[in-house]
């Protein structure tokens, strides 16, 4: 069974509500051979990514930067899982209160590092996530499990 690992750092209720349409999507009746593992950034470990076959990675913008969680987690990963995951297809989605292009700037400058392969582009939201939002998280989820079921 493939395994999609999504890491994210949810501090707020803005964050958590793109994370649970997140899952919603990836974990959708019409998904299938997908196992769909959630592991906070402070959680998630080297033997996590190992495990999986693909990533969704989801954070706030805290001041133009991805979360401190979310870089410690990159920085524990990033050598052990260096040359075993790429090729490995990613998505993002980033919160913030206005600019996130930072945010995504920083995070695809390190999964091109790892030689990850970007699945969709990076999905972003300023402001509290509206229905059309929580969809489009919705929408990366499935897209990015459906990438993974067997043929």
């Amino acid at each position: 069974m493939a395994k999609l690992l999504i890491v994210h750092h949810t501090p707020s209720p803005n964050v958590q509500a793109m994370f649970e349409a997140v899952v919603r999507g990836a974990t959708t009746d019409e998904i299938e051979g997908v196992d769909v593992i959630r592991q906070p950034a402070l959680a998630a470990s080297a033997a996590d990514v190992l495990a999986a076959d693909g990533f969704i990675l989801g954070t706030p913008a805290n001041l133009g930067m991805m979360s401190g969680a979310l870089k410690m987690f990159f920085d524990e990963i990033y050598y052990p899982c260096l040359d075993a995951t790429q090729g490995c297809p990613y998505a993002l989605y980033v919160h913030g209160a206005s600019d996130t292009s930072g945010t995504v700037r920083g995070v695809e400058s390190i999964v091109t590092g790892l030689g990850w392969d970007k699945a969709a582009n990076a999905l972003t939201v300023t402001g509290e996530p509206d229905k059309a939002d929580l969809d489009a998280c919705w929408e990366l989820g499935a897209a990015v499990a459906a990438n993974l079921m067997p043929d």
